[in-house]
């Protein structure tokens, strides 16, 4: 079987990847691995709050993009007996929208937006007295006949997801009683979160195959569990249908990503850094443009990453590509240069 035969498969196996990541989910804070204080932090939460018998204090979540945000709010929710509600900062586009949503709500339900940093400002301002007060203020017709209608809500608590708290503004970063960020993991923590996930798909592993599989998921779980599942894809055409190291690393490969889990997008976007910019420094509409990528996207997906592993610096001026970009690309690093330059 060749490559496309390969690729066939591999893509009709990613129709089921949606239904996968919900299967995969954890279920309570023990099979949640990584971000320990945090966790810590939310059992002694959850627990006060039972034992006064109150809704829990309105909670921010926020870092890099599959982190575990969602799976913690689900997780929060479980542990309360709470019923959730999700949707995203893009759904609610209109007051009566969140409106509608709030006014649904009962004593303790467990409202989780995704994505708040993208709330309409009039929704954002809606929000305020509703977290605060558990009233909503309508405001029916226009100009001096306008009338002022106040809604009594239920007491329910409040879970925002962000990649990007900066753009939250203070009035509303103010009204969360918890705020957490979450970090990227250490290999040992994505590791445990593979092994899971294998023994949940009834994928046969062995130890230096999760291994390979850790080193490259950027640090990021969801990019672990969407490896192993490419992985499995190629070990089952390819190979014995278990994935070793020497099958995880020949995957890896087809799919073009390297030993320290770079992209080909990661690569192109340092190269442009380096080549078209003489490494920087370079302003993000500039590298959007020369990139044809959009800010947002390499704000929140590529450049977290790349500078959690020192290949990429923000200085006043803009971007730079560090000594280690260079090296692991292998282009001449002229450190004279770059002093000038910065």
């Amino acid at each position: 079987m060749n490559s496309d035969d390969f690729s066939v498969i591999s893509a009709k196996k990613q129709t089921n990847d949606k239904n996968l990541d919900l299967f995969l989910r954890p279920q309570n804070f023990e099979e949640y691995y990584g971000q320990e204080k945090i966790k810590e932090n939310l059992k002694i939460l959850i627990e006060a709050a039972q034992k006064r018998k109150e809704a829990l204090e309105h909670i921010l979540l926020y870092g890099p993009a599959g982190i575990g945000k969602t799976s913690l709010a689900h997780i929060i929710a479980k542990s309360t007996g709470a019923n959730l509600k999700i949707t995203s900062g893009p759904a609610i586009e209109k007051v009566g929208d969140l409106a509608s949503i709030l006014t649904n709500l009962v004593d303790g339900d467990i409202l989780f937006i995704d994505e708040i940093h993208r709330l309409n400002k009039l929704v954002e301002e809606i929000l305020y007295p509703a977290m605060e007060d558990y009233v909503l203020d309508i405001i029916i017709g226009k100009g001096p006949s306008a009338k002022t209608l106040q809604l009594n809500l239920s007491r329910f608590t409040l879970i925002g997801a962000t990649t990007r708290i900066g753009l939250l503004s203070s009035p509303f970063r103010s009204r969360f009683g918890v705020t957490h960020r979450l970090d990227f993991y250490n290999d040992g923590d994505i590791e445990k979160i593979l092994n899971r996930s294998s023994k949940i798909l009834n994928i046969k592993t062995e130890k230096s195959g999760i291994e390979t599989i850790a080193k490259c998921s950027r640090k990021t779980p969801r990019v672990a569990n969407r490896l192993l599942k490419r992985v499995r894809d190629y070990a089952e055409v390819k190979r014995n249908g278990i994935i070793q190291e020497q099958t995880a690393k020949e995957a890896l490969k087809m799919l073009e990503i390297d030993e320290i889990g770079l992209e080909p997008a990661d690569k192109r976007l340092l190269k442009i850094i380096i080549d078209k910019f003489n490494g920087g420094p370079v302003g993000l509409q500039a590298l959007s443009a020369a990139s044809s990528e959009e800010i947002d996207t390499i704000e929140d997906i590529y450049e977290p990453f790349l500078m959690q592993i020192g290949f990429i610096a923000r200085t006043p001026r803009g971007r730079v590509a560090t000594e280690h970009a260079y090296k692991h690309l292998g282009i001449k690093y002229d450190n004279k240069k770059q002093n000038i330059l910065l």
